[in-house]
């Protein structure tokens, strides 16, 4: 029957960070990009993002992602990558996660007291590793809030694909990145490619 040969629709949900807005950076260039091959995209604004609480996050991404499975790829930039992997890490177990992609990311406290509260306790990496086929970081090697070592320490800790981007500070408009054609191939890359 013709119900068989339908594919699934994938989903990419993209997760701002401390301060951001959906509409900033280069988060709708890759929703439009993402939606161009298929995906169903979202941006969702976060709550309160110049005074985030990571339980109000977290839930407001529960809220968000009704469900998580292969078809589900996430995209976090800055703080919204530690939302990411709190949620990976807080999820029941379910199928894994399609892919993540962290941008300007990192999973130990970079001394912000506005977002300490993503650091009250360590993070689960195992759990964090078993609930995503793959994870990409990119980051930036002069990035003015996330040292270096933080994509090191991502790599290390979830085993995830580092790109170091030169001279590309916190990889947001201030530093001229309207579009973010690295976070595209890779995007496609994880799910299969254009449909």
């Amino acid at each position: 029957m013709w119900f068989f040969n339908r594919k699934k629709n994938k989903r990419l949900y993209i997760v701002h960070g401390w301060g951001g807005q959906p509409h900033s950076n280069w988060f709708p260039w890759l929703k439009k990009q993402a939606e161009n091959i298929g995906f169903t995209a979202e941006i969702p604004r976060m709550p309160d993002s110049s005074n985030p609480d990571m339980n109000d996050w977290l839930l407001h991404l529960y809220d968000e992602i009704k469900h998580l499975d292969e078809d589900t790829y996430l995209v976090g930039h800055s703080l919204g990558s530690m939302a990411i992997l709190r949620y990976l890490e807080a999820v029941p177990e379910t199928p894994r996660a399609g892919g993540i992609i962290l941008v300007a990311g990192f999973c130990d406290s970079i001394n912000v007291p506005e977002i300490k509260s993503f650091f009250n306790t360590p993070l689960d990496y195992e759990k964090v590793k078993s609930t995503a086929n793959k994870i990409v970081v990119i980051n930036s090697n002069d990035d003015p809030w996330v040292p270096i070592h933080q994509g090191e320490n991502l790599r290390e800790k979830i085993g995830a694909e580092l790109i170091m981007l030169p001279h590309a500070g916190h990889i947001n408009d201030t530093y001229g990145f309207h579009e973010l054609p690295i976070a595209y191939e890779k995007l496609k890359e994880l799910s299969g490619g254009s449909r």
